[in-house]
């Protein structure tokens, strides 16, 4: 099964993307923070991450950051911000602005999904 690891510190954020993804068969787990993401991501396998970036303690650049100097670092990271210009994008594979389309979003985690699948 795809995996999915969400971190956001916004329940609401959580509990829409998880809804979302699991409707496509996607396996998502949302943590509220970039210290529980980055153990949970050390702790278990996921196909692709979707993090905010602006987040209190660790934000989502440095989430990023430790993905890419990880052994997984060809895991796909989608970046998600109401602050896109503190995005550092050269360490995600897309990016999107909040508010943006759950669709759109969900849209890019089946793109990459099926990027794997083939």
């Amino acid at each position: 099964m795809y995996r999915a690891l969400i971190i956001d510190d916004e329940a609401a954020i959580c509990r829409m993307l998880t809804y979302a993804l699991s409707r496509k068969g996607i396996d998502a787990l949302c943590v509220p923070n970039g210290v529980e993401g980055i153990k949970k991501f050390n702790e278990e396998h996921f196909d692709i991450v979707v993090t905010d970036v602006c987040m209190p303690g660790m934000n989502g650049n440095s989430v990023a950051q430790f993905i890419r100097n990880s052994q997984k670092s060809d895991t796909p990271i989608i970046g998600i911000s109401g602050t896109e210009w503190l995005l550092d994008k050269n360490q995600f594979d897309a990016v999107f602005q909040k508010p943006s389309s759950i669709h759109t979003l969900i849209d890019a985690v089946q793109v990459f999904r099926s990027k794997k699948a083939a």
